[in-house]
């Protein structure tokens, strides 16, 4: 007997649906939190698709999300619009807050969306990609709890702090890279665990400072920054933009607020968006064809851009579509239910 459930993308979306529905999300955060789960789902991207649907569920019961929140859209200044998530997740205030990131953009060639008090679950690839898809460069970056030490230290500061950016390209799909700025995501830590997988040494250390392979013991000690001092220097600089600069939470300051329920971290995220259009008027084309000459000098010679596996993924996942645990199915399921 397989250990797996095969499901087409629409099934797969409509389990996830009936889950959150009658765990009492209403229909738009239903929408929104699904497409972002089934968007990891479809490009194996496993740490953030339907794995996730059952921790986004005890955040609920816990009482600290609201399921029913309804965004509001402030018009803050001319570059920069902000959304009060209102203690809802965040895929429904980024997709309220999108239009006039991009309207804004195309004005004046630069705008901001700031979100605020919002519990933040899935990767940032889906929102700079919706926003590439009008045409326009995208920068995303938000914080998390704090679960990643410094770079020379032992106790955990920063969050994963993943960065995300997405460039669109002339043809097919845009140049997009998301990444966390710990060693690898605190998702993937845990599916180690749930795998019985050892981690790869410098990705955690233990509750003692010391280097750890044991996903149980760097879950209960502390991740590492990627490169170092490198990587260090830019989760600092993600606490900084997406916290006190949009007057949100630091990830130890979420990691407090979360008061040891345990879940989802909440605080805000900041959003760039840039137009070639207005950057390079009547040049744009031209530049847009220099970039492409880099892309091409890239993948000629063997090396593959950031995010091309994913769309690989994607392209077999809308035609075959995809496969979860069976454990993993009948949870959701027992939630559905």
């Amino acid at each position: 007997m397989s250990d797996h459930i095969a499901l087409s993308l629409a099934e797969a979306h409509a389990l996830g649906c009936k889950a959150l529905s009658s765990q009492g999300f209403s229909a738009a955060h239903t929408q929104a939190i699904t497409d972002v789960l089934i968007a990891g789902q479809r490009d194996e991207c496993h740490s953030h698709g339907l794995y996730r649907l059952p921790g986004v569920v005890q955040t609920l019961k816990t009482g600290k999300v609201d399921p029913v929140a309804m965004p509001e859209v402030i018009d803050h200044a001319p570059g920069v619009v902000r959304v009060d998530a209102r203690f809802g997740f965040s895929p429904l205030a980024f997709n309220l807050g999108r239009p006039k990131l991009v309207e804004k953009a195309r004005r004046q060639g630069i705008a901001a969306l700031a979100i605020n008090n919002c519990y933040h679950f899935s990767a940032l690839w889906p929102e700079v990609e919706a926003i590439a898809a009008e045409g326009l460069v995208a920068l995303a970056m938000t914080p998390s709890h704090s679960w990643v030490a410094p770079a020379g230290g032992k106790r955990p500061v920063f969050g994963t702090n993943p960065i995300a950016f997405a460039w669109p390209r002339p043809e097919g799909p845009p140049f997009v890279f998301d990444f966390a700025t710990s060693a690898i995501a605190r998702g993937d830590i845990e599916l180690h665990r749930r795998d019985g997988k050892q981690l790869h040494e410098g990705w955690a250390i233990d509750s003692e400072g010391n280097p750890t392979t044991d996903p149980t013991a760097a879950l209960a000690g502390a991740m590492l920054t990627f490169g170092g001092h490198k990587g260090s220097a830019l989760a600092a600089m993600i606490e900084l933009m997406a916290g006190p600069l949009i007057g949100d939470l630091m990830s130890a300051e979420s990691m407090a607020y979360d008061a040891g329920a345990g879940v989802a971290p909440m605080h805000g995220e900041l959003l760039l968006a840039l137009d070639p259009k207005v950057f390079l008027g009547e040049d744009a084309p031209k530049h847009i064809a220099r970039a492409e000459t880099m892309f091409e000098a890239i993948v000629e010679q063997g090396a593959r851009l950031p995010s091309q596996r994913r769309f690989a993924a994607r392209a077999q996942s809308d035609a075959n579509g995809v496969s979860i645990p069976k454990s993993l199915y009948e949870a959701i399921m027992a939630l559905a239910n």
